[in-house]
C-alpha cells in the first residue's frame, strides 16, 4: 500500500469514526428525549389542596391522608379547632412546598418544617415525608452525615438517660407493637440517630421524640427499600425558604423550633421581627425585584407563619 493509499484510507476511516461519533451523540440525545431524561431543576414540588371537613374530620387524620404533619396541619389553618373543625369548614392541606436550600442529593431533613426530601434520581421530583424531631432539650443534631445500616425489625433500647429519667423502662423492647421505633430503622452515623417508625404516629409533625427522626408507619417502609446504605443525609434548619416560581417570588414561612410547641397549642405565635439574616436571604434571593419588594406583606407573611408558599411578588409588577 502506497503513501497515497494510506492517507485515503487514514481519512475515510478518520471521517467514518468522526460521523459515528456524531450519530452516536444524536442517538443518545434522541434517546434521551423519548425516555424524559431532563434533569429536575423546579425550586418547588406538589401543589396545594383544599378539602371540606365532614363531622369525624380532625386535622390530625387529615393530615396523615395527604402525607402533612400535625403543625403543619395546624400553622395553615389557625383559626379551626384541630380536633373539631367542623362540617363544612374548608381545610387548607399545605402539600406544595419550596425545596430546601441544600444540595439535592440523597436525603434532606429541614428541621423547621418537619420534613424529609428524598432526592432517588436527578431527573424526578425528590420524596417528601413529613416527620417527627427531637423535642427542647434533645434536638435532632444537624449537619453532614449518612446511612450507616438498616434494620428490619430494629430492638429499641433506652440510652442510660432515658432510664435515670424513668426507671421502669425495660432494657430493650424487641420488634413487636409495643416497640417505638416501628418495624424499621435507617441508622445515620450521628451517635444514638435513626430515621425510624413509630407506634404513635400522632407525634409526627410535632417535637416530641429524644432527637431521632421518626415516620409515619407507611413511609418508614417507603424509605426503607428506597434509601441503601451509605446515603448522604443533610440535615438543616430553615423556618424560611423563598423561590421564583415561573413568574412570582414565593415565600414560604415555617414556626422555629422554638415555635412549633405554641403553633401546635394556640394555632399561632407572638409578633416576629425579620432577622438581618432572613432579610438578607430575601433579598438575595429576589435579586434585581428587590427594590419594589412590599416589605409590610412580606412582614406578615413571616408574622403569620401558616407554611406553605405565598406569593409576595412577580417580575412582570417589578420589571424583571
Amino acid at each position: 500500500m502506497n503513501q497515497y493509499t494510506r492517507k485515503f484510507f487514514s481519512k475515510t476511516i478518520l471521517t467514518v469514526s468522526v460521523m459515528s461519533f456524531v450519530l452516536f451523540g444524536a442517538y443518545e440525545s434522541q434517546a434521551a428525549k423519548q425516555d424524559g431524561k431532563k434533569k429536575f431543576t423546579d425550586p418547588y414540588i406538589g401543589q396545594m389542596q383544599e378539602r371540606t371537613a365532614s363531622y369525624q374530620d380532625t386535622l390530625v387524620h387529615i393530615g396523615r391522608e395527604y402525607g402533612v404533619g400535625f403543625v403543619e396541619m395546624r400553622a395553615a389553618n389557625p383559626s379551626l379547632d384541630p380536633w373539631i373543625p367542623g362540617s363544612g369548614a374548608r381545610i387548607v392541606i399545605p402539600t406544595m412546598n419550596i425545596l430546601p436550600d441544600a444540595p439535592h442529593q440523597g436525603i434532606v431533613i429541614n428541621l423547621a418544617e418537619m420534613r424529609l426530601y428524598y432526592y432517588k434520581s436527578a431527573y424526578e421530583p425528590p420524596k417528601t415525608f413529613p416527620i417527627g424531631i427531637g423535642r427542647d432539650g434533645l434536638r435532632t443534631p444537624m449537619g453532614t452525615t449518612s446511612i450507616v445500616r438498616k434494620m428490619d425489625g430494629p430492638t429499641w433500647r433506652p440510652t442510660p438517660r432515658m432510664r435515670s429519667e424513668d426507671p421502669t423502662l425495660p432494657v430493650s423492647v424487641p420488634p413487636g407493637p409495643e416497640n417505638p421505633m416501628g418495624t424499621h430503622a435507617l441508622y445515620l452515623g450521628f451517635p444514638t440517630i435513626a430515621i425510624h417508625g413509630t407506634n404513635k404516629p400522632y407525634g409526627i409533625g410535632r417535637r416530641v421524640s429524644s432527637g431521632c427522626i421518626r415516620m409515619f408507619p407507611e413511609d418508614i417502609t417507603q424509605m426503607f427499600s428506597m434509601a441503601p446504605v451509605g446515603t448522604k443525609v443533610t440535615v438543616v434548619d430553615q423556618p424560611i425558604k423563598a423561590a421564583w416560581i415561573e413568574d412570582g417570588l414565593y415565600l414560604e414561612v415555617h414556626p422555629t423550633q422554638e415555635q412549633a410547641t405554641l403553633m401546635e397549642r394556640e394555632g399561632a405565635i407572638p409578633d416576629y421581627q425579620l432577622s438581618e439574616k432572613d432579610l438578607g436571604y430575601i433579598m438575595r434571593v429576589a435579586g434585581p425585584a428587590v427594590k419594589t419588594l412590599d416589605w409590610p406583606k412580606i412582614r406578615k407573611v413571616v408574622k403569620e407563619r401558616k407554611g406553605y408558599p405565598i406569593r409576595i411578588a412577580t417580575k412582570a409588577e417589578n420589571n424583571v
